[in-house]
């Protein structure tokens, strides 16, 4: 049997830190499923089939990686029906683990035979994260070394359109 696990988050968009922990996550997994989350707390610059189109265009060369989206759902009960053993988070911080520390005690409540993994990124991505990348580039800053090259397409293209085009 293998052994897959899912990937979720926003991913709004995603950057070398998320590819980071997939990477790590693809040494211990068969296949991960990306799944890009709705978050109602959030407010992405990107609709949920553009961060889809992203992540596929970021993940191209690795083979057993797909993607997908969920709304309105219970990610444990997603994992189950996609026939996922576990969940693949990353923590970049101390401040990150409280929050995922507890959705994944929830989840092992919900679904115990589901585990939760979580994969630190590299040191040089630990203070990354898709708003600070969202609002650097909105003001006009480099952010080619974070980003997968298809991804600072797409964020020129998003911001032009919102009239906001970096310098």
């Amino acid at each position: 049997m293998k052994r897959r696990a899912l990937y979720p988050g926003t991913f709004d968009p995603i950057t070398n830190g998320h590819i980071d922990v997939l990477e790590q996550g693809l040494n211990i997994f068969d296949e991960i499923l990306i799944v890009v989350a709705q978050n109602s707390q959030k407010s992405p610059i990107f609709t949920a089939g553009e961060r889809v189109e992203m992540i596929r265009e970021a993940t191209v060369s690795y083979p057993n990686v797909s993607v997908s989206c969920i709304d309105n759902r219970l990610l444990i009960q997603y994992a189950k029906e996609q026939h996922a053993t576990a969940i693949l988070r990353g923590l970049r911080q101390v401040a990150d683990f409280e929050y995922e520390f507890q959705i994944a005690l929830m989840n092992r409540h919900l679904t115990p035979e589901i585990t939760t993994v979580f994969l630190m990124p590299h040191e040089k991505y630990t203070y990354l994260t898709s708003s600070i990348i969202r609002e650097v580039a909105r003001l006009g800053g480099e952010v080619a070394d974070f980003v997968p090259y298809s991804v600072l397409r797409h964020l020129a293209k998003k911001l032009s359109t919102n009239h906001t085009q970096p310098h």
